[in-house]
């Protein structure tokens, strides 16, 4: 038996947010976990008629959320042709430092309203914060200092190092070695590289990159990153690069790989643009792998939005009537409820026990019970005037919002 699963599930142990009790923690895209699951957030007795704004800092825009670790939120943005990454101090809204680079782009066609920002959410650990530029660019910063550890640019190698509308895969970081899709629509790779170097570990496959990000899980007892590219969802070995498992499961004519896929009791929930919400199941038997379908929902289908699992069920916002919430059972795909229609284009969702909480592009923020019952709305703000793409970061006592201009921090 090899030894590096043991050794893996205590690298990733160390990297816990259970070892950062006290101080917020958020590490990157949907949090500690990936799942958009909060730990430590104390929900107030009773919910304010609207949160107190504590500070507010203009950083221009861009669609990665801000990342939380030792006392400072870290946040990557574009202000004219620059993109910026600036530290924070949690508590006082101060800049800490502020670093910005040239990073021209042109938009690929028919992406032009969501602008030259970037796309992908940064990343931290271990005193690194890595960003992914929207052209491809790769940077690793000294998160106390905002000193330039390494610049690559990974998918350089394919010729045009990103997707049509610009690099929206956001980076994983397990321990040593952080893993993306780089390359463009027609060739790429699925890549792991040094987190102190940026060099090399491994390539795994030739298919064109996508918008959907990676995540990492165990399934049958491995650990595993699984990754949507522009061909197939795929579970590669972490160490080595090694293709586990495949499932052809293309971008078809305009209809792109965009959502994160979430991870529910063995089953991967990949929702796609216009093909409806799948539910896939790898499994090993004697040593081979293999991949069933487990259910199909057609009435559904996510397009940029994400959906997390929260108390055993999958919520999230299709997008077909112009953008619906919906609750859904992943065990059988069953359809529990929906709200109205024409919700609008994108939405994020986070969770904290027995709750679901939901930012619309539109600055609004809302919490409702997570029930198979039906919507029952907790409280909802209107927290900015602006859109807001970013995810929010939910703090111990309050929340971090990202609007086209602006990092507010708010405090219930």
């Amino acid at each position: 038996m090899r030894a590096f699963p043991a050794v893996f599930l205590l690298l990733v142990w160390v990297n816990s947010p259970s070892l950062h009790a006290g101080d917020d923690f958020w590490p990157g895209w949907l949090g500690p976990d990936r799942n958009g699951r909060v730990k430590g957030f104390e929900p107030p007795v009773q919910w304010p008629a609207r949160p107190e704004s504590k500070w507010s800092v203009r950083v221009g825009s861009g669609y990665g959320s801000a990342v939380v670790a030792a006392g400072k939120v870290m946040v990557h943005s574009r202000q004219g042709e620059k993109e910026m990454v600036r530290a924070i101090d949690l508590h006082s809204g101060k800049v800490l430092w502020i670093k910005g680079y040239l990073v021209p782009f042109k938009m690929g066609g028919g992406g032009e309203r969501h602008g030259k920002s970037p796309k992908a959410n940064p990343a931290y650990s271990d005193g690194r914060l890595f960003t992914t530029s929207i052209s491809g660019i790769l940077s690793a910063w000294d998160a106390d200092s905002g000193k330039l550890l390494w610049r690559k640019i990974p998918g350089k190698r394919f010729g045009q190092s990103h997707a049509h509308w610009g690099a929206s895969n956001s980076p994983l970081v397990l321990e040593d070695r952080i893993v993306n899709l780089f390359g463009n629509d027609d060739v790429g790779s699925l890549m792991a590289l040094d987190v102190a170097t940026g060099e090399t570990i491994w390539t795994m496959g030739n298919d064109g990159t996508c918008y959907s990000s990676p995540f990492h899980t165990e399934i049958d007892g491995v650990h595993q990153v699984v990754a949507w590219n522009h061909r197939a969802l795929v579970g590669v070995e972490p160490k080595d690069g090694r293709l586990l498992w495949e499932y052809p499961f293309p971008h078809k004519t305009h209809n792109q790989n965009m959502p994160t896929p979430a991870f529910h009791d063995g089953k991967i929930l990949l929702g796609a643009e216009n093909r409806g919400i799948h539910a896939f199941t790898p499994s090993l038997r004697h040593g081979k792998w293999s991949v069933s379908k487990t259910w199909s929902q057609k009435e559904l289908a996510l397009d940029m939005a994400s959906a997390i699992v929260a108390e055993g069920l999958l919520y999230g916002l299709s997008h077909y009537g112009q953008g619906r919430l919906f609750c859904l059972d992943p065990d059988k795909g069953k359809i529990l409820w929906q709200g109205s229609p024409r919700t609008g284009p994108y939405a994020t969702f986070l969770s904290f026990p027995g709750h679901v909480l939901t930012l619309s592009h539109q600055g609004r923020l809302t919490i409702f019970k997570a029930s198979a019952k039906g919507f029952q709305s907790v409280a909802s703000y209107a927290l900015s005037d602006n859109s807001t793409w970013a995810a929010p970061v939910l703090l111990e006592n309050g929340i971090l919002i990202k609007d086209a201009e602006s990092l507010t921090r708010w405090v219930f």
